[in-house]
């Protein structure tokens, strides 16, 4: 096993075009003639709509049209395509949950879009909206919390409890065996709390229909085929009369992979009034209509034989759904897998409830599945080692699985292709000086600062979904003057796709990297994709237009061929050329001189595509360090070491890019990002003045490095790196701030580790034990 990392230029090439102010996000290809639109949204998180008087408002200046429920329902397009698929491994009763375009009646979470307002100004569709009168009946009953969801108000009538669907997997009654007689049982009460995404970039949408009658948007998303085929389902009209354009995209994380209402709104508007209507969200109305994420709690316990062997492992997880059930809700189902970490475990089960409750509903976000899965295993075993007095790095060894057992089936679903995890852990424990922790800890104490250290270890399936493989396309083309063209599947939202799939190009077609051009999202231009999510679009998206690239000059050949009257096995192509290789009195041709003598207008073009035998497993080590100063609860990082297995590294420079940006969204989560309601279900934490994002200041420099067991799934034997450094990052933080505090006595702590909560938990300690604490 060697290193395996393609050298490439330093430097992203579209980084130019983004911070000269060039970038062509949706809001900068609104038509002058378009119409703005803004939503009434609900403000309470239940209740009855009785009526609205939309009166006043349609006279307002500037309105065009005020639409409703009624309107939408007469147009035959009441709810959006619903695609929750409940199901009830214990018997239950399942409900559908349709949720409506615009709510005109059942109002189940705050911010539900009520009416729509369009006019020729932002300013005002909005001052026509504040004249909307509002009758609703609201309830001070709902359902907010795990207590909630299990013995409160039903949030969909017809049910018998607020479960929207429950699976379960493995074994269970094996599990209970080998935890009935395992030496140690460790049990763990885990909360991973609610957040949001965040983008940087908030959700637009253009609607409109184009000269040739299309129905059209133009929107920030990740995903523009998945939307595409939606479009035409929810409008009953061909897939060839629909076209969705994703430009430029400012962040994305999987929250923007899906068509939602404001979307179709858009689209209904403007084929409704023959005009292009255009909306954006500010950030409070993100904070209320993007799909929250996470929100994943319940019980886990883990067995040891004497040795510290593990015997058995149990999950029983509650997932916040949101008010409405969505396969997006379900991605836990396919990533649950990962409990079972790197780790020899002979027999694992799970069972996981997903609950209705009066909040916006949930769905991917970096990762989706995979930190929580992670985040589960890794406290685990910090919990086993503390109560078993073991060293929590050497517990991890113990149980890894040896490369030599690769292949390898995990007891919960995951069949591990490739890894070598000891040479992996091993690495990361020597780059962090794991050894030199104790005195590093003495010398944090003598200053009065607690000091820890978390290890996680996490490991994800990649270039799915599980078991739901599909292919994605690509397609390559010459002009006539000899630039090439890449319209690839795969949708680039800020990993640098661009930059890695032109120098692929460049390399193989021996083309200098000006005369290649990279087009993507837009629907006219393939006839499927994937987009961007589950860390696919290199492992896919990236080796089909390797494959495409092969079968180019392949075609190329054949061109050649025709006009040098061989065959093609006659051909040589090299540096950008193609020679007759047993007639150098034939002047090779360039790739000007193919398009041209291809016959076909517009140049050469080939399509090739490809479908994945099977998932892959990126897999790594993050080892962090932290302080916290007892006085004031601030968690500070001492160091942060990473060693990844993604297989092939195509570009160091894009992989550490992208694990810089998940570890952070890992570390924002575990320190400070909650989404937060009152008892009435009111968004308390509604801004970036209550909702803590973490800024650089927050953030340790990472030290990350990478190993490749390259595998065999693809032909570039990559693994994806997308969602790897937040899969481990969430529970090494929070291993590394347990760890700390659990120095004074301090071992049941669940994140957001803000200051206060900190603070309070030290305190509270301190009270208990008569200890002093930093002093």
């Amino acid at each position: 096993m060697n290193d395996q990392t393609i050298p490439a230029p330093e430097g992203r090439l579209e980084d130019i075009r983004f911070v000269s102010g060039c970038g062509k996000f949706t809001a900068d290809l609104v038509p002058d003639d378009a119409l703005h639109a803004v939503f009434l949204r609900s403000p309470f998180a239940i209740g009855t709509l009785n009526h609205l008087d939309c009166s006043d408002a349609k006279k307002a200046p500037g309105v065009v049209a005020v639409l409703t429920a009624s309107d939408a329902t007469e147009d035959g397009i009441a709810n959006m395509i619903w695609t929750g698929g409940p199901v009830r491994d214990d018997g239950g009763v399942t409900v559908d949950s349709p949720r409506p375009l615009l709510n005109g009646s059942e109002i189940r979470h705050l911010g539900e879009p009520l009416a729509m307002v369009i006019a020729t100004s932002k300013q005002a569709a909005a001052d026509a909206v504040e004249l909307i009168a509002l009758d609703i009946d609201a309830s001070d009953t709902l359902a907010l919390s795990v207590n909630d969801m299990l013995d409160g108000p039903l949030v969909w009538p017809g049910t018998t409890d607020n479960i929207a669907s429950l699976h379960r997997l493995g074994d269970r009654v094996a599990v209970d065996a080998a935890l009935a007689v395992s030496a140690h049982v460790s049990h763990f009460e885990f909360n991973i709390s609610k957040i949001t995404a965040c983008a940087m970039e908030m959700r637009n949408s253009i609607g409109f229909i184009d000269e040739n009658g299309k129905t059209c948007i133009i929107t920030s998303g990740q995903s523009p085929f998945a939307l595409h085929g939606e479009i035409a389902q929810l409008f009953s009209i061909s897939p060839d009369e629909v076209r969705v354009i994703t430009p430029d995209v400012g962040g994305s994380f999987g929250m923007k992979g899906t068509l939602y209402r404001e979307d179709a709104l858009v689209i209904w508007a403007a084929r409704r009034l023959k005009q292009p209507v255009f909306w954006t969200a500010d950030r409070g109305e993100s904070f209320l209509s993007d799909e929250h994420a996470r929100a994943v709690s319940g019980t886990s316990s883990l067995g040891l034989d004497v040795d510290g062997n593990f015997t058995a492992l149990w999950v029983d997880a509650h997932i916040d759904t949101g008010a409405y059930l969505s396969r997006r809700s379900k991605g836990l189902l396919n990533n649950m897998g990962g409990v079972a970490g790197q780790y020899k475990t002979p027999s694992i089960a799970t069972q996981m409830s997903f609950f209705f409750t009066n909040t916006m509903q949930t769905s991917p976000y970096r990762g989706f599945g995979r930190p929580e899965a992670t985040y589960v295993i890794e406290r685990l075993i910090d919990q086993a080692a503390r109560e078993t007095g073991r060293d929590p790095l050497a517990l991890r060894e113990q149980n890894l699985i040896p490369a030599e057992a690769m292949p390898y089936q995990t007891a919960l679903t995951f069949n591990y292709d490739s890894g070598n995890f000891p040479k992996i852990v091993s690495t990361a424990a020597k780059n962090a000086d794991y050894v030199g922790f104790a005195k590093r800890r003495k010398k944090s104490e003598a200053r009065g600062l607690l000091r820890g250290i978390g290890i996680a270890n996490p490991i994800e399936v990649a270039g799915g979904p599980l078991k739901q493989l599909r292919k994605d396309v690509a397609r390559i083309t010459v002009r006539p003057d000899g630039q090439i063209v890449i319209s690839p599947g795969l949708m680039s939202v800020g990993q640098g796709h661009e930059t890695a799939l032109a120098r692929m190009a460049s390399k193989r077609l021996g083309v200098d990297l000006k005369n290649i051009i990279y087009q993507q999202g837009d629907t006219d231009l393939l006839p499927s994709g994937k987009g961007s999510g589950g860390s696919a679009a290199t492992v896919i998206g990236g080796s089909a237009v390797h494959v495409a690239l092969n079968e180019f000059i392949a075609s190329g050949k054949s061109v050649a061929a025709g006009v040098f009257g061989c065959n093609a096995d006659a051909i040589r192509f090299e540096s950008g050329l193609f020679h007759h290789a047993w007639d150098e009195s034939k002047a090779p041709m360039d790739w000007s001189e193919i398009a041209s003598h291809s016959n076909t207008a517009g140049g050469l073009s080939v399509l090739g595509e490809f479908l994945p035998p099977d998932v892959t497993y990126p897999n790594g080590c993050h080892i962090c360090e932290v302080e916290i100063d007892p006085a004031t609860g601030r968690v500070s990082f001492a160091d942060y070491v990473v060693v990844e297995d993604v297989g092939t590294v195509l570009n160091q420079d894009l992989v550490e890019g992208q694990m810089h940006g998940g570890i952070a969204q890992g570390i924002g989560q575990a320190l400070g990002e909650i989404l937060c309601y009152d008892p009435t279900g009111q968004l308390i934490t509604g801004s970036f003045m209550d909702y803590q994002m973490p800024i650089a200041a927050d953030l340790p420099n990472f030290r990350v490095s990478t190993i490749a067991v390259p595998t065999k799934i693809n032909p570039l034997g990559a693994k994806g790196v997308g969602e790897a450094g937040t899969v481990g990052s969430l529970a090494a933080t929070m291993n590394a701030v347990v760890n700390a505090m659990a120095s004074v006595g301090v071992t049941n702590f669940e994140m957001p580790a803000t200051p206060h909560r900190v603070w309070q938990a030290l305190n509270a300690a301190k009270s208990c034990n008569k200890m002093p604490i930093g002093e």
